[in-house]
């Protein structure tokens, strides 16, 4: 059998990856026709925008371009953009990893490391999570592998003929998550570490192709800077928490799939990078490169959150390539120990997370139920008081309807204008939104006004703090609105445990 897999490696690798690749489609199909919750709305809403009115209607959202250019062209390619169609090209991007990871594992520390890193890819609950999701997490872990990869083999190894593979995926990071530009920080200072242990001979070559680097994807970046900078100062991240301390520690369990199984892949995988540093003394460089971008994203992240809140478990999308990079080198040098977690991880991280997928929003089912029961006509007005759940209920229950949110009326309901948000909606209150909605209004015309369920998640941000207090205001107003009669609520909850999502409740005009 070793004698065939000699004779013809490429076939016996293409075929290893395969069943890898199939093995992780049963474990990222499971849930591909999963409803949209709020962002995967916002996705939709803005990829069905033409194409070079894109970058312009992202000055509204906060967002790099790629993705959402990535999923306007794949949704004129397959026909559609429903659930499973658009949950299937993050399943692609989460499946390209798979030989991404074992490329960059194998180049970077060996073929056993690359194998490795293939399978943890595979399995990931990170990525089984991000793969059937309309969003662009699946295609951030697959240009940060790439990107750290390439660094590291340019910087640590001295591979500098991928030094333009490193500008390609270094300059789409940012194009694809914000967070890349932490990456790139990360890569910064690496680069620099890299330098002052070089010997004094290679350390000006070293200083080029880092400018030469550097500098060229900071030229194809440029054309973007004028509107991310627009974005800081209009847009940001309103809805997020200021984040502790812990929550560096706190990643390595959205990273690694729990606090248990990162625990154990950190443990004996640091065990087994510092086994490198005598006997694979190149590989032990570029281990510390890696580690270095890893680091440094972090950190930076959290530092910059901060100032201006913008930290999600999600964003480290970014660093999860090469934190599963790191992973598969240094599990597979801690035999047999190593063997052993790697095989236990992937068994625990064996979980399709169907149900958790499909529980992400109820506003399918509140769209649906509206139509159903006819508690909407054509030419009724739907309110979103959570405004960013404008698109997505949009998105299901279609035209014929006119929108508002807690703003006033809204021209474009496939996007939310995400720029200086909380400070228009601390200046705007429900009294004033009827004065310009109640009139558009003819008697037996209804007003759907669609209401966050408060109870079933954390409201402790600016923004979803100011939206919890403008949902009891709006509630308050109508049901004293002499104007208005209340005529349906949907879902009826009983004492049925809240979903995440909306309720609607329904007002005729008088």
């Amino acid at each position: 059998m070793n004698a065939i897999v000699k004779r013809h490696p490429r076939a016996f690798t293409a075929i290893g990856l395969l069943a890898i690749m199939g093995l992780s489609y049963l474990l990222r199909s499971q849930a591909l026709t999963a409803k949209f919750w709020i962002d995967e709305g916002l996705s939709v809403g803005i990829a069905n925008h033409p194409l070079t009115d894109i970058p312009g209607v992202l000055r509204q959202d906060g967002a790099p371009p790629l993705y959402y250019l990535l999923l306007h062209l794949w949704i004129d390619v397959i026909g559609g953009d429903g659930e499973a169609r658009t949950h299937a090209f993050s399943l692609l991007c989460a499946l390209l990893t798979i030989p991404a990871g074992w490329w960059a594992g194998r180049r970077l520390f060996g073929t056993a490391s690359g194998w490795a890193t293939a399978a943890l890819l595979a399995t990931v609950p990170f990525l089984t999570y991000y793969a059937q999701e309309t969003r662009m997490y699946a295609l951030a872990v697959l240009v940060g592998l790439l990107a750290a990869a390439t660094f590291t083999a340019v910087f640590a190894l001295r591979q500098r003929r991928l030094l333009p593979l490193f500008v390609v995926f270094g300059a789409l990071a940012p194009y694809t998550h914000n967070w890349g530009l932490f990456l790139l920080v990360g890569c910064g200072v690496s680069w620099l570490v890299m330098i002052t242990l070089a010997a004094s001979d290679d350390r000006r070559l070293l200083l080029r192709d880092g400018a030469l680097g550097f500098g060229l994807i900071v030229l194809l970046y440029a054309p973007w800077l004028p509107t991310l900078l627009d974005q800081a100062r209009h847009t940001g991240a309103p809805w997020a928490e200021q984040p502790k301390a812990e929550a560096i520690i706190n990643i390595l369990e959205v990273t690694l799939g729990g606090t248990g199984t990162g625990l154990a892949v950190a443990l004996v995988g640091s065990i087994g990078l510092l086994r490198m540093r005598e006997a694979e003394r190149e590989r032990a460089r570029a281990a510390l490169a890696l580690v270095t971008v890893l680091l440094v994203t972090v950190v930076t992240a959290w530092i910059a959150s901060q100032i201006s809140p913008a930290w999600s478990g999600r964003y480290i999308a970014i660093a999860v390539g090469p934190a599963l990079l790191l992973a598969g080198a240094g599990l597979v040098r801690t035999r047999p120990i190593g063997w052993v977690c790697l095989g236990l991880v992937l068994v625990l991280w064996w979980n399709p997370q169907e149900r958790q997928i499909k529980s992400k929003s109820d506003v399918y089912r509140v769209a649906r139920t509206l139509e159903d029961r006819a508690l909407i006509r054509p030419g009724d007005v739907v309110l979103a008081v959570h405004p960013e759940q404008g698109p997505v209920m949009r998105y299901y229950l279609g035209d014929g309807y006119r929108w508002a949110d807690a703003l006033g009326p809204v021209k474009d309901p496939q996007v939310f204008d995400w720029r200086d948000a909380r400070d228009r909606l601390a200046a705007t209150g429900p009294v004033g939104v009827l004065r310009t909605v109640t009139p558009t209004l003819e008697s037996g015309q209804r007003l759907v006004v669609v209401q966050p369920l408060v109870r079933s998640g954390r409201w402790g941000a600016p923004w979803t703090s100011l939206v919890r207090t403008r949902a009891a205001q709006w509630q308050r107003t109508l049901d004293h609105d002499a104007r208005y009669r209340r005529i349906g609520q949907v879902p009826e909850f009983g004492y049925r445990r809240l979903p995440k999502g909306v309720r609607a409740v329904v007002y005729e005009k008088r």
